[in-house]
């Protein structure tokens, strides 16, 4: 079992846990005369996976009184193994879980103990306190005592003062308080572990006991062992490494209906064309290649007539290539920077030994990503989702240390929350048929709103999403039933680790979700509005997206919705009634900040999305992202073009130095934010941030100049 990152979610969480039964109290002479454990996978108890052993303290005697409290004697564990023999399974069994237990100070010093007296090395587990997490989720409790806490949570208390009954409760009492820990915003073992490193007046306790340090500060390891083997590897590997070979090569004689049957044959996207087919002897200068994409586009143009022409006459040459020696960074940048999908891999001589494809290069470069997206998709229920979901910040760590930009990866986690809203959507339409409320009473589309619709999603994100569905008035059975469903789905989402929406923008509340006539009439009343605070929240309404469902419903509300606001003046000015940008850069060019931190939302991110979308609306700009709005509107106005040009440099900044926060916030256990610590940022980067807050500052009069002017 690999070892669990801080990221991991306390839902979805591989852990051991476990108790020990000791001939004291005091860590510094007892010693340990029983050993269980038992395992959570994936969030759920594996009743039938756990550890017990009886253990003989050496020419030592049980106590009677501690035999009192555990009822094991001398006789118990006369024939019983002494600890060295039994640590070396019980280690094998713990792998690099985590480690729980409830007061598991006591627990780590005792194992220490014994590993010390035995000569065996000791190395520290990654562990969580039940003791503790119960004191930060229930601070009112009188006691924090396991069976104060089996019975306030409902837990049944077996085999109490035996080690594995002991550590069965535990794992239920834990299983318990995961929910009351999402309810305080604690949902990741780092984010645990930060929280307990905060009861230091208990943790002092334990430690003038001789316990060993219950949690330890949240540590970067992890993190950077993914992120090493993720975006090392291009610099580590050679393009001979991934190509693939031999290569397919046609003769130009060869019909496009030839060609189409062997791309079909050999599975792969493109063939080379030279005048032989013998690998490695077709030099790269003599070579063209011929893509799926041609072949289409030249049956597109000729019909059937085109399934005869020779794919000489339609291939691209000379063939783009890379040497089979150099490293895969080489290739990825060609790729760019050529703008193509497939190159040639040629050996000293020239000639062609190999090819490789975007599709090569995606799974070497986003590995992490599409193992996401896949687990996303298989997901049959909320700890499968969560612990597919706990993956992305790696991934966009990952992806922003190989130089993606914060835009990006944005556009990554947005489309991968996107997948998880549906996937949330497809388990809630099970669970619906099993509590026999049977499908869905028509066809419908969810949709998410705002940055997710935008493409613009980071890493502090909650849920924004609705639903449309074909027919049916509101307090209808078809809005019954579709009430019911998106309360599922927020509830799925919101355990995952996507929180329910401050301002109720979900699904399961009446204001969104509806039919097709229903948000039509909204839409005319929100047009017809003249107080800005009748409209919050209306807004991201524009930016929405299908996810799941008929996506066609989605598109002909959004259409409407455009086509009824544009040239609507005095709406799109009510939609940025509210933008005010704060003086955040001081008269000698100092950035204002609060405790160290400014909140770049606050400061510019919203204002620069807020304007981008009301022009986008006024004049019918059908783009989603804000840099396509904001040249969307130059495009169409040719004024203010260096204004408009400069706040969408801005937005980019913003989002750079967001996510960059929100990735080292949440590999330390802090909730991630919008707001980035000043004195962290290269001298580079300050000076980005600096100009940008300028830009910013006057958006409002852009606004107005644009929307009234233009």
């Amino acid at each position: 079992m690999e070892r669990t990152s801080g990221v991991a979610p306390l839902l979805s969480i591989d852990a051991v846990v476990i108790d020990t039964e000791t001939t004291g109290l005091d860590p510094r002479k007892a010693r340990v005369i029983e050993l269980a454990g038992v395992r959570l996978q994936s969030g759920k108890l594996a009743a039938s996976d756990q550890f017990r052993q009886l253990l003989r303290p050496a020419d030592e005697p049980i106590p009677p009184e501690t035999t009192r409290i555990h009822g094991i004697d001398n006789a118990m564990v006369a024939e019983a193994p002494v600890f060295a023999d039994v640590w070396p399974r019980f280690s094998g069994y713990l792998g690099e879980a985590v480690v729980i237990g409830h007061t598991v100070g006591f627990d780590l010093a005792m194992l220490k103990r014994e590993c010390d007296l035995a000569g065996l090395p000791w190395v520290r587990p990654r562990t969580l306190d039940t003791r503790l997490l119960a004191q930060i989720a229930a601070p009112e409790l009188a006691g924090h005592a396991l069976e104060k806490l089996a019975a306030w949570l409902g837990v049944d208390v077996v085999e109490r003062h035996s080690a594995l009954g002991d550590a069965a409760t535990t794992a239920r009492v834990f299983l318990a308080l995961v929910p009351k820990l999402r309810d305080r915003g604690i949902r990741t073992v780092a984010e645990a572990e930060r929280a307990c490193l905060a009861l230091t007046t208990v943790l002092d306790d334990q430690a003038r006991s001789g316990w060993i340090e219950a949690v330890e500060a949240p540590a970067r390891a992890d993190a950077e062992r993914t992120l090493r083997r993720f975006d090392s590897y291009a610099y580590r590997h050679r393009n001979r490494d991934i190509m693939r070979t031999p290569p397919v090569f046609v003769e130009a004689g060869t019909s496009v209906h030839a060609a189409l049957a062997r791309l079909s044959d050999e599975r792969i996207s493109a063939v080379f064309v030279g005048p032989a087919a013998v690998s490695g002897s077709v030099k790269a200068v003599d070579a063209g290649i011929v893509t799926e994409r041609d072949l289409l586009r030249a049956i597109a143009r000729s019909g059937a007539a085109a399934l005869e022409v020779p794919v000489g006459q339609i291939m691209s040459r000379p063939l783009a290539a890379v040497p089979a020696d150099a490293f895969v960074y080489r290739a990825i940048g060609r790729m760019n920077r050529l703008k193509t999908r497939h190159l040639g891999v040629v050996d000293e001589s020239g000639s062609v030994v190999g090819a490789l494809s975007a599709r090569d290069l995606l799974r070497l470069r986003a590995g992490e990503a599409i193992s996401l997206g896949d687990e996303i998709d298989d997901a049959a229920d909320a700890q499968s989702l969560a612990l597919a979901w706990a993956k992305l910040p790696q991934v966009s760590e990952s992806l922003r240390a190989e130089g993606l930009s914060g835009r990006d990866v944005a556009e990554v986690i947005s489309r991968e929350l996107g997948a998880l809203t549906r996937q949330a959507a497809v388990i809630a339409e099970r669970i619906m048929r099993e509590r026999g409320e049977g499908e869905p009473p028509c066809r419908y589309a969810m949709i998410v709103l705002g940055s997710a619709g935008r493409g613009e999603s980071l890493l502090a994100m909650d849920q924004d999403n609705a639903v449309i569905f074909e027919r049916g008035e509101p307090e209808s059975g078809e809005d019954r039933w579709f009430a019911a469903f998106g309360a599922l789905v927020a509830d799925i989402l919101h355990a995952v680790g996507v929180p329910y929406c401050k301002g109720g923008v979900m699904a399961k509340n009446a204001p969104w979700r509806g039919s097709v006539a229903t948000w039509q009439s909204r839409i005319d009343h929100w047009i017809s509005r003249s107080n800005p605070d009748d409209l919050l929240s209306v807004d991201i309404f524009f930016d929405m997206r299908a996810v799941c469902g008929d996506g066609s419903l989605a598109v002909a509300v959004r259409q409407a919705a455009f086509t009824a606001a544009k040239g609507q003046a005095a709406f799109a000015k009510l939609l940025v009634e509210g933008i005010s940008v704060p003086r955040s850069v001081g008269f000698f060019g100092g950035i204002r900040t609060e405790n160290g931190r400014i909140d770049l939302k606050r400061s510019g991110l919203f204002s620069v999305v807020s304007a981008a979308r009301a022009m986008a609306i006024r004049y019918g700009v059908m783009e989603r992202s804000t840099p396509a709005r904001l040249a969307g509107v130059k495009a169409l106005l040719h004024v203010g073009a260096a204004d408009l040009d400069a706040v969408g440099e801005a937005h980019g900044v913003f989002l750079d130095l967001i996510l960059s926060q929100q990735i080292e916030d949440i590999v330390h256990g802090t909730s991630p934010s919008n707001a980035v610590v000043v004195k962290r940022l290269s001298a580079r980067d300050q000076e980005r941030l600096r100009s940008s807050l300028e830009a910013v500052a006057t958006v409002d009069q852009l606004v107005r100049d644009v929307l009234f002017n233009g």
